[in-house]
């Protein structure tokens, strides 16, 4: 056997570099062709279709949209909702366009506010000097003066500003949806005073400032110090071209951000905002709605001021609230507080105010139904001891029941 194998030993070798050879042979002919295929593409053809600038329009009229009777946001020409992809294969491109539409719909809202809602806007902080960014918040004209009730506003974390709960459903759905101008009404006409934070306008973002090329290492070299510098500039220039053609078709300008005093965060601005105006206002029963990050910066104002909320606040309405009493370090005592006078209402699949198992022991979550990724009351409205649709009570000390919140007092947005 072992005789057998050694005489076909040198064959089988004979073969495999045969094999070899064939195989290399391919990989020669389908580089050959792959080369022939690019010196077929004219790239210079194929980056014609350029990025668009970003220059956007400054209006709504100039975007050539409006919000009808129904609060949807429509083209003017055509009647269709706003279309994310105006333009194929240019994502960036489209994403700014998107977001400058943003930050039109973001002053609506404050034009909204200031004469639909009558509210006025507070500048933060309240002792600011001209030469530094500030923010700011919106008060009803009884929002300190109010001796019965106030509610508190506070949206979650991204984009979205004063009176806005999503930006995306104010643009996709309506303004009913987005804003918070329906708890807002509703809230006035029931003799509420209202304030509306702002825990997202956090700084104040500047153009950095250009910054002189640092000079290149001196190399020895036998040519002169000026056909050196003339060849370097030039195959810099060739450089520098290609790679804004190829690599970055649009630079962004550079940004550098300025926090705002005292309220250079969410956690931060609702304290600022409790020490200079809610500890300050006259009402008796105070009642906060909090949604998504907004309940993790509620929970970390019981952190800091936990005696004055339990003095003053009476009940608190989260909805998908981001806090974490484990990572947040909450006291026993504070626990026990939001188990009476929070409720948190969470996107699951359950029928409406179906109690969910607690995931901590702090308040009772139950259902929004449906997976709504944002369910907020519609009013605080049947908070514990105090319902918009009843008279003030003197204490609100009452805890969540069942028969407090029902079907009816809930906006699925």
């Amino acid at each position: 056997m072992l005789s057998h194998f050694c005489a076909a030993t040198p064959a089988l070798f004979i073969l495999w570099i045969i094999m070899a050879q064939v195989a290399g042979q391919e990989d020669r002919e389908k580089t050959t062709a792959l080369k022939d295929l690019l010196s077929r593409i004219d790239l210079d053809e194929l980056m014609k279709k350029d990025e668009p600038p970003f220059t956007f329009p400054k209006t709504l009229e100039e975007f050539e949209y409006a919000f009808n009777e129904y609060g949807q946001l429509r083209h003017i020409k055509t009647g269709e909702p706003f279309v994310f992809n105006a333009r194929e294969d240019l994502h960036r491109w489209n994403q700014k366009r998107y977001e400058a539409l943003g930050e039109i719909i973001t002053q609506y809202v404050y034009e909204l506010l200031e004469k639909k809602c009558n509210m006025t806007k507070e500048i933060l902080p309240v002792d600011a000097t001209e030469d530094e960014p500030t923010g700011f918040i919106y008060l009803s004209p009884d929002a300190l003066s109010n001796p019965s009730k106030l509610l508190v506003l506070i949206q979650g974390s991204g984009v979205v500003r004063a009176g806005q709960w999503a930006r995306r459903l104010i643009i996709n759905q309506d303004l009913n949806s987005g804003t918070q101008i329906p708890f807002i009404e509703r809230a006035m006409q029931e003799g509420y005073g209202v304030m509306v934070l702002n825990p997202n306008e956090n700084y104040l973002e500047v153009e950095k400032p250009t910054k002189s090329p640092l000079p290149s290492p001196t190399e020895t070299s036998d040519e002169p110090a000026e056909k050196r510098e003339r060849k370097d500039d030039k195959e810099g220039k060739k450089k520098k071209e290609f790679y804004e053609k190829y690599r970055n078709p649009q630079r962004e300008t550079e940004t550098e951000r300025i926090l705002i005093r005292e309220n250079g965060s969410s956690e931060e601005h609702v304290l600022y905002v409790w020490d200079h105006f809610v500890s300050k206002a006259a009402a008796k029963n105070v009642f906060i709605m909090a949604h998504s990050y907004g309940g993790l910066s509620f929970v970390e104002l019981m952190n800091q001021r936990e005696l004055e909320v339990k003095n003053k606040v009476c009940a608190v309405a989260l909805t998908d609230s981001a806090h974490n009493i484990w990572l947040q370090e909450t006291t026993k005592s504070t626990q026990d507080w939001m188990q009476e006078h929070c409720r948190n209402w969470v996107s699951s699949p359950e029928p409406l105010d179906i109690p969910l198992e607690p995931m901590m022991p702090d308040c009772p979550r139950v259902s929004a139904e449906d997976g709504a990724a944002l369910v907020v009351l519609q009013t605080t409205c049947h908070l514990p001891g105090l319902s918009l649709t009843s008279s003030p009570v003197a204490t609100c000390h009452t805890p969540f029941t069942d028969s407090h919140v029902g079907r009816n007092d809930i906006l699925d947005l």
